[in-house]
């Protein structure tokens, strides 16, 4: 079964709920239109000038700019009113909303998310049909995460089933990505509990993960070698039965291609998306991360 193919969530006429998310899930635009996903855009600045990433369309331009930058790029999550002017139109409908977004632990995006549902219920609005949920992740795996809600929504899930999904999906959901430096996470101040490898990482290349904050894995000398080890964690995934897939890069293709048609084989099954990690994790990441991930098939069914 190749899971990029998967069909629209049918659209009924009377309530329904609604999944948001926000863009630094980097789902595929295909996939977001197909499944009726609504985005909420965060922001990036790069030499003062902001702008949402969700506008952002050429991330080349966008990195070397990054790269060139002597103090770096910061970031900021939606405003209150970023997220009433999506959750509104949905609670006109008399939609419930379901609302999945980046870990709290690195980002104020469902703080954000909370104050609009509370203006929305002071207003009489339907806020308390919001349900907001931190995914304690980023990037792909958020995107599996809302994604998992999005197929529950399809299947006729209500707001409380949908939530049991996406809970489903972190619970079972991991997710590695190796980066060329921590130089940009150590600029940024998100290095959370990596911090303990900057005194002698900079000419390392480490393994990280997202359980809440970012979080390291393992220490490598080498890009091969760290390439080397997502193989070895794509194939303990597939051994414990997690076999729904992706991977993310930042300005490497190539490798993000060679790593994709491996676990090809690993997993015995195509990805559910393979997708570039746009502005802002990128802005604390840096050009040259790949990472991978997976959650078993059943939560995206």
């Amino acid at each position: 079964m190749i899971l990029r193919v998967i069909e629209p969530a049918p659209v009924n006429s009377g309530a329904r709920t609604a999944v948001v998310t926000d863009s630094t899930a980097y789902l595929p635009q295909d996939m977001i239109d197909a499944h009726g996903i609504e985005v909420v855009s965060l922001y990036v600045s790069v030499g003062g000038e902001q702008e949402a990433e969700s506008e952002v369309d050429d991330y080349a331009s966008f990195y070397e700019r990054l790269r060139a930058s002597d103090s770096g790029a910061s970031t900021s999550q939606p405003s209150v009113g970023d997220f009433v002017e999506v959750y509104e139109p949905l609670l006109d409908t008399g939609a419930e909303v379901v609302s999945v977004h980046l870990s709290a632990g690195i980002s104020g995006t469902c703080e954000a998310a909370g104050q609009a549902r509370q203006r929305l219920i002071d207003d009489g609005k339907g806020g308390e049909r919001i349900t907001v949920v931190d995914s304690r992740t980023a990037a792909g795996a958020l995107g599996l995460c809302a994604l998992a809600g999005a197929r529950a929504q399809a299947s006729g899930a209500d707001a409380e089933e949908i939530v049991a999904r996406v809970n489903e999906a972190r619970s079972n959901l991991k997710i590695w990505f190796a980066v060329d430096t921590l130089e940009y996470l150590r600029r940024g101040g998100r290095i959370g509990a990596a911090s303990a490898l900057v005194g002698s990482a900079l000419k390392i290349k480490p393994i990280l993960t997202l359980e809440s904050e970012i979080t390291p894995v393992e220490k490598v000398r080498t890009r091969g070698r760290a390439i080397g080890r997502l193989r070895d964690y794509a194939r303990q995934r597939h051994e414990s039965g997690a076999d729904a897939w992706v991977v993310q890069h930042i300005r490497d293709p190539e490798a993000a291609e060679s790593l994709a048609t491996d676990c090809r084989e690993i997993f015995g099954r195509d990805p559910v998306f393979v997708s570039e990690i746009g502005p802002v994790i990128g802005a604390h990441v840096g050009p040259g991360v790949l990472g991978v991930g997976s959650v078993p098939v059943s939560v995206l069914e």
